[in-house]
């Protein structure tokens, strides 16, 4: 009478919930899981779920899911190794003009959202910005082209100081040093173990790239290059006893 009046049937009643039974209802579907997961480990819930469903099994993926999730199933995350550059040199101190250039990347992008890869080098003893590149794109081998056209007008350095980035860890860039200069990479995650480098990269990106807006490659080409003309020249540095890069370094 009693499952009469509350519309409810008798069997409904009578019948014990999922969760205050023993038995697991989904035994058999996780036992299948695990075996799945453990002849395709590469292969995620989605492919269990239709391989499920192609075997016979009546359920859904929200399910599958689930169950994937409760027995701790996931396809490991492989990840990448990253190179570490194997230094020529130990990590020196610029004591003196030329010793020591440290070299370093940044971006930034045009008014249409393209990239554009900025390259900075600079003399740690100076400060003078001797050379860099804005391209689109910048390899090892436009790179080292330029160190070719500084080192024609300048000499070598004692020592090349970079992270570990692919550019500089390459195998051209180790037949472009050979002989004539040391590689330093300073470790990996410690950008401050390039300070200098990293100083310059901050001031330019706060007084020019921060407030200016390139149109054009050409256009991001012809405002750095102004900026680091006047950094060279009018800027002075408090470390420089209040000099600019150039007059420091023909002081004599």
């Amino acid at each position: 009478m009693a499952c009469r009046l509350v519309g409810l049937s008798r069997s409904a009643y009578r019948r014990p919930l999922n969760s205050d039974t023993l038995a697991d209802p989904n035994k058999a579907l996780r036992d299948w899981l695990r075996a799945w997961a453990k002849r395709h480990p590469r292969w995620g819930y989605r492919r269990a779920y239709h391989d499920a469903r192609a075997e016979g099994w009546v359920v859904n993926h929200k399910k599958i899911q689930r169950l994937w999730r409760e027995e701790g199933l996931r396809v490991p995350q492989r990840r990448r190794r990253k190179r570490i550059g194997s230094s020529t040199v130990d990590a020196p101190t610029a004591v003196a003009q030329n010793m020591v250039w440290a070299v370093d990347f940044q971006f930034d992008s045009d008014e249409q959202g393209r990239a554009i890869k900025i390259c900075s080098i600079v003399d740690e003893h100076t400060r003078e910005c001797i050379g860099g590149l804005v391209e689109r794109s910048i390899t090892t081998d436009r790179l080292t082209a330029h160190l070719d056209d500084l080192v024609a007008v300048r000499g070598a350095p004692a020592v090349l100081r970079s992270d570990n980035g692919p550019e500089f860890i390459s195998e051209a860039m180790g037949h472009w040093a050979g002989t004539r200069t040391g590689l330093s990479y300073i470790p990996p995650g410690s950008p401050w173990r390039n300070g200098y480098v990293e100083s310059f990269n901050s001031r330019i990106r706060d007084e020019c790239l921060n407030i200016n807006s390139f149109y054009s490659l050409l256009h991001a080409q012809v405002v750095i290059s102004d900026w680091k003309t006047e950094y060279n020249h009018d800027r002075r540095h408090s470390s420089l006893g209040y000099l600019p890069p150039i007059e420091y370094a023909e002081a004599p």
